[in-house]
C-alpha cells in the first residue's frame, strides 16, 4: 500500500509528464544545439537543407520536387513567407492556391503520402525536415522584397527600423503566420517538421548604411525579443547578422562560399542559410550557371571547417508568375542554375554530383559532430583535416589553388587532388569522394514540338484592342493633385501601369517637343489620343528622359502619360525609397524657339491600371468582344490583345509556349498568370559569355564572372505552363496583352525533355543513365570513347572508340529506362591511351 506521501509524488510525477507531453504535442521532436550542431531529440546531426519557395510553383508539383529533394540526399525544406503574397491589401489575407502556405509544409511533413504514389513509395511514412524563414522582409528577387505596398500609406512608416508603425504591422503578421503554423501543427515540438524559424533577413548587410545606427540597432533587438515572445519551441536564427547580433538568436552565413566563416559567439554552430547554386537573372542579362565542381567543393570545405547544416539556396528556383518578380528587371524564370530547374526537372550533373556529396557527408555524420579535429597546413592552400572518434577517423584534404594540381601525402598513402578540389576519405585511406570529379551522369534537355497540333500554324488567332479612350483625357480620375506624384504610392503597386493625365489651353496650332523626366521603368506618351513616344529605362538607371513630337491644335489640349513599373527593388538600405514613376518631373513642352510650357504643376487626373485589366479580359468572361477579322490579325500594334485556343501536349513531360516574335505584355493560359513576357530585349554580351572554369572563385558580379550562356539571345524565349494550368482533351485558351507591339503569328507550346545523356568513368568504375521520368527510355548509344577530344554532351568528338564497350552499353541499356554498367578491362579500346570511358546516348 502506497503511502500518501509516495502517492502524492506519483501524481506530481504524472501530472508533469503530461504538462510536458502538452508542451512538446504528441510525437513531438526537441531541437537545441551547441556548438557543433543543431541537437534533435538529444541527437547531434548534419543537416543538408534545399530552398522552394511554394508561389513559385504550383501545389501539384509539391510533392515531386519534395520528393526529387529527398533522393537527391536532403534532409529539409527551407522557404521564405511572402507577406505581400498572404497580404495583398490591409488585414485582407490570402492562404489558398499556391500561396496555401500549411499545404506547403504538410507535404514536406509527408513526403510519401500523397497521391503520385510512383514517385514516393520510397518515401512514403519518411518526411522531411523543415525550416521556416518568416522575414518578414525577404529580398528573395521578389516584388518589394515581400513587402506589401500598402505599408507606404500608414502614417509615420519607416521601414525595417526602430518605429511603432513597421513593428506593428510586422508582429501582426508574423503572429499570424506562427499560429497557423502552430495550429496545424507544424512545429518540431508539436510533432512537425519545423526545426528552425527566421526572423528578418541579411539586416546585417545594409543597417550600417541606413543612417541611424540607434535606431536599427533597437529595432534587430526588437525582431529578436517579438519573434522569441511567440514560443514557437524551435530557434530562431538570423542569416548576415555578424554584428550587434541579439542574444537569443543564432546568427548565420549567406554567400557562394561559407567555410571561412564562423559565427560571432561560442556555443552556436556553424549554419550556411544560402548556398547560392547559381545567380538570377534580369531581362538583360545572360545565364547564370556555377559549376557542380565549384558549389561541391564549398560544401565540402564547409564541413571540413565544422559546418552543421547548410541550405541551397535554390535547391528549385521556379518561376516569378503574375506581377510577383522583383528587381526591377528580374525575369520570369528564376530558374537560379539550382539542382532542379524551374520546371523541376533534375539539372544534371549538378544533382547528382551534389546527391554523392551528400551520401558520403552522411556516412561520416557522427564523427564530424561528435570527433576531436586537428587541421594541419600541408601549404598556403592545402589542408588536411582529420576527425577522430573512438577508434574511427575520417579525412578531408582540400587543394584551394585554382590553376595547380598537387599530391599529397596521408599516413603512407600519395592522393592526387585536382586544382580547387576537396577530397573526402571515411577512413582516412581511401577517397570516397573528390568535388572536381563527377561520375554523375549529364543531361542535356531540349524543346520538342507540340505533336497533338501543328503549332504555329493550327494556331486561330483573334485580338482586340485595349480600350484607352477613357484615359485620353484628364477626366474620371481617382484624383487630382497639383503636382506630379510617385508611383508606387500612389497606385499602391495594384497595376504595373499609372496614368499621369493633364490638360491644358492653347492658341493656334503649335508644334512642340514633349518632355519628360521618369524615374521609370517605362513611359508612353500621348497627346491628343495619339501615342507620340515610348521608351524604357536600361536596367540599373532608371532615371530616364523621353523626348517625343507633340502638335497642339486650338483649344484644349490632352497629356497622358503612362507610367509602367516591371518589379519593385527588393534589396538595399532603404530599398523602398527607391522612386517609380514621374515623380516631380519635370513635364514641359519645348517650343522650336527652345522657350517651354512647364507642366509640373498642372492639375494632374490619377488612375491606376488599364481597362483591360478591370474588365479582367484575361478571364474571357461572356461579353468580350474578340475579333478575326477574317483570318488577318494586326501585328506591331502597341496595347493589343490576343487570344487563341491549342490542344495541350500529350503525356506528363514539362510545357512550355514559345514567345519569340512578341515584344513585352502579359500572358494567361487558363486565366494563370504566367508572368510578364519580354522576349524583345537582348541579353547583352559580357566577358563571362565565352569561357567557363570550374576553378576559382565563382562571382556574379564584376570583373570575375564566368560560364555564362545566352549571351546576344532574347533574354527569356520560353514560358512555364504548369500541366495543372492546362486541360486535356479539350481547347485551352491563351491570351496575351502585347504592350509594346508585337507578332503573335510565332507563338508554339512545346516540352521539355531529356535529349542526349552522357557519363565518364574509370575502369573499375560503373556508368549510371537515365532519360529520367515519364518512361522514356534510352534510343541510341552515340559514342563509347576512351578520351574525347573536344565538345560536350550532345557533341562529343573523337576519342578512341571501343566496339566492346558499345556492345557492353548497348546491350546494357538501349530501350531501357535507366542502367548501370561496370567498367572492366574487357571493354577497353585496344590501343588506346585513356582509361575514361565517355558514353553518349539519346533518349
Amino acid at each position: 500500500m502506497k503511502t500518501k506521501t509516495a502517492a502524492a509524488a506519483t501524481c506530481l510525477v504524472a501530472l508533469l509528464v503530461v504538462v510536458l507531453a502538452e508542451a512538446a504535442g504528441v510525437g513531438g521532436t526537441t531541437v537545441t544545439y551547441n556548438d557543433r550542431s543543431l541537437v534533435i531529440d538529444g541527437e547531434r546531426r548534419i543537416i543538408i537543407s534545399g530552398s522552394i519557395h511554394y508561389p513559385r510553383s504550383t501545389p501539384e508539383m509539391w510533392p515531386d520536387l519534395i520528393k526529387k529533394a529527398k533522393e537527391g540526399g536532403l534532409d529539409a525544406i527551407e522557404t521564405y513567407v511572402f507577406w505581400n503574397g498572404h497580404e495583398p491589401h490591409r488585414r485582407q489575407y490570402n492562404f489558398v492556391g499556391n500561396y496555401h502556405i500549411v499545404r506547403f509544409f504538410k507535404e514536406i511533413q509527408n513526403a510519401g503520402h500523397y497521391h503520385i504514389v510512383r514517385f514516393f513509395k520510397e518515401i512514403q511514412n519518411a518526411g522531411l525536415y523543415a525550416i521556416l524563414r518568416i522575414g518578414p522582409y525577404i529580398c528573395g528577387e521578389w516584388n518589394y522584397g515581400g513587402l506589401p505596398a500598402w505599408l507606404r500609406d500608414i502614417p509615420g512608416m519607416q521601414f525595417r527600423l526602430h518605429n511603432a508603425p513597421f513593428e506593428n504591422e510586422m508582429e501582426i503578421f508574423t503572429t499570424l503566420i506562427v499560429n497557423k503554423m502552430k495550429d496545424a501543427n507544424m512545429f518540431a515540438g508539436q510533432g512537425g517538421p519545423i526545426i528552425l524559424a527566421q526572423i528578418e533577413n541579411e539586416y546585417g548587410n545594409i543597417m550600417g548604411q541606413l543612417n541611424n545606427n540607434q535606431s536599427a540597432s533597437e529595432y534587430i533587438h526588437w525582431c529578436a525579443d517579438m519573434a522569441n515572445k511567440q514560443n514557437v519551441g524551435v530557434p530562431w536564427i538570423m542569416c548576415q547578422q555578424d554584428s550587434d547580433v541579439p542574444h537569443n538568436v543564432v546568427n548565420t552565413c549567406n554567400g557562394f562560399y561559407c567555410h571561412d566563416w564562423f559565427p560571432n559567439r561560442t556555443g552556436i554552430p556553424k549554419i550556411w542559410t544560402e548556398n547560392w547554386t547559381g545567380w538570377f537573372k534580369a531581362w538583360d542579362k545572360p545565364d547564370f550557371h556555377r559549376s557542380a565542381e565549384d558549389i561541391a567543393f564549398a560544401v565540402a570545405m564547409f564541413f571540413q571547417k565544422r559546418g552543421s547544416l547548410q541550405n541551397y539556396y535554390m535547391y528549385h528556383g521556379g518561376t516569378n508568375f503574375g506581377r510577383t518578380s522583383g528587381g526591377p528587371y528580374i525575369t520570369t524564370s528564376y530558374d537560379y542554375d539550382a539542382p532542379l530547374d524551374e520546371y523541376g526537372n533534375l539539372r544534371q550533373p549538378k544533382y547528382g554530383h551534389l546527391k554523392d556529396l551528400h551520401s558520403v557527408i552522411k556516412s561520416i555524420e557522427k564523427i564530424l559532430v561528435h570527433g576531436e579535429y586537428v587541421d594541419t597546413n600541408y601549404s598556403d592552400k592545402v589542408t588536411v583535416t582529420k576527425y577522430t572518434l573512438d577508434s574511427t577517423s575520417a579525412c578531408f584534404i582540400n587543394n584551394r589553388n585554382d590553376n595547380m594540381d598537387v599530391n599529397v601525402t596521408l599516413d603512407g598513402t600519395t592522393h592526387l587532388l585536382p586544382a580547387w578540389s576537396v577530397s573526402i576519405l571515411p577512413d582516412c585511406k581511401t577517397v570516397a569522394f573528390n568535388s572536381a570529379k563527377i561520375k554523375a551522369q549529364t543531361t542535356v534537355m531540349v524543346n520538342k514540338a507540340n505533336m497533338v497540333e501543328k503549332e504555329p500554324e493550327s494556331l486561330k488567332w483573334s485580338w482586340m484592342r485595349e480600350n484607352l479612350t477613357p484615359f485620353m483625357t484628364d477626366e474620371k480620375g481617382s484624383y487630382r493633385k497639383n503636382e506630379l506624384l510617385e508611383q508606387i504610392v500612389t497606385s499602391t503597386d495594384q497595376s504595373d501601369y499609372l496614368w499621369y493625365r493633364t490638360s491644358l489651353d492653347h492658341k493656334g496650332e503649335a508644334s512642340y517637343t514633349l518632355f519628360v523626366n521618369t524615374t521609370g521603368h517605362e513611359l508612353y506618351a500621348f497627346v491628343n489620343g495619339m501615342l507620340v513616344g515610348q521608351n524604357h529605362s536600361p536596367n540599373g538607371h532608371f532615371v530616364f528622359q523621353l523626348e517625343s513630337p507633340a502638335k497642339l491644335h486650338d483649344g484644349k489640349n490632352y497629356i497622358s502619360l503612362l507610367s509602367a513599373t516591371i518589379g519593385l527593388k527588393n534589396y538595399g538600405p532603404l530599398f523602398e525609397k527607391m522612386p517609380a514613376g514621374i515623380v516631380g518631373g519635370p513635364v514641359k513642352l519645348i517650343g522650336n524657339n527652345g522657350k517651354g510650357i512647364d507642366l509640373s504643376n498642372s492639375s494632374w487626373s490619377y488612375k491606376a491600371g488599364l481597362a483591360g485589366e478591370y474588365r479582367q479580359i484575361h478571364l474571357d468572361k461572356p461579353g468580350c468582344t474578340w475579333d478575326d477579322n477574317n483570318g488577318t490579325v494586326p501585328i506591331n500594334k502597341p496595347f493589343t490583345w490576343y487570344k487563341t485556343t491549342f490542344q495541350a501536349p500529350a503525356g506528363e513531360d514539362t510545357v512550355v509556349v514559345d514567345l519569340l516574335g512578341l515584344n513585352k505584355g502579359v500572358a494567361w493560359v487558363n486565366g494563370n498568370n504566367l508572368g510578364r513576357y519580354w522576349p524583345s530585349y537582348t541579353a547583352a554580351e559580357m566577358g563571362g559569355c565565352h569561357h567557363c572554369d570550374y576553378r576559382g572563385v565563382f562571382q556574379a558580379e564584376g570583373d570575375g564572372q564566368k560560364c555564362l550562356t545566352g549571351c546576344g539571345e532574347p533574354s527569356q524565349r520560353f514560358y512555364h505552363v504548369p500541366r495543372s494550368f492546362l486541360k486535356n482533351g479539350e481547347p485551352n485558351t491563351l491570351i496575351l496583352f502585347e504592350e509594346a507591339g508585337g507578332d503573335p503569328s510565332h507563338v508554339s507550346f512545346r516540352t521539355v525533355v531529356a535529349g542526349s545523356v552522357c557519363a565518364s568513368a574509370e575502369v573499375g568504375d560503373t556508368i549510371t543513365l537515365s532519360c529520367g521520368q515519364h518512361s522514356k527510355t534510352i534510343s541510341a548509344i552515340n559514342v563509347t570513347s576512351f578520351g574525347v577530344a573536344r565538345g560536350q554532351c550532345g557533341a562529343y568528338e573523337g576519342g578512341c572508340e571501343s566496339k566492346a564497350a558499345y556492345k557492353a552499353i548497348t546491350e546494357a541499356c538501349l530501350g531501357k529506362e535507366s542502367c548501370t554498367v561496370q567498367i572492366t578491362n574487357a571493354v577497353t579500346g585496344s590501343g588506346c591511351l585513356s582509361n575514361v570511358l565517355t558514353v553518349q546516348a539519346s533518349c
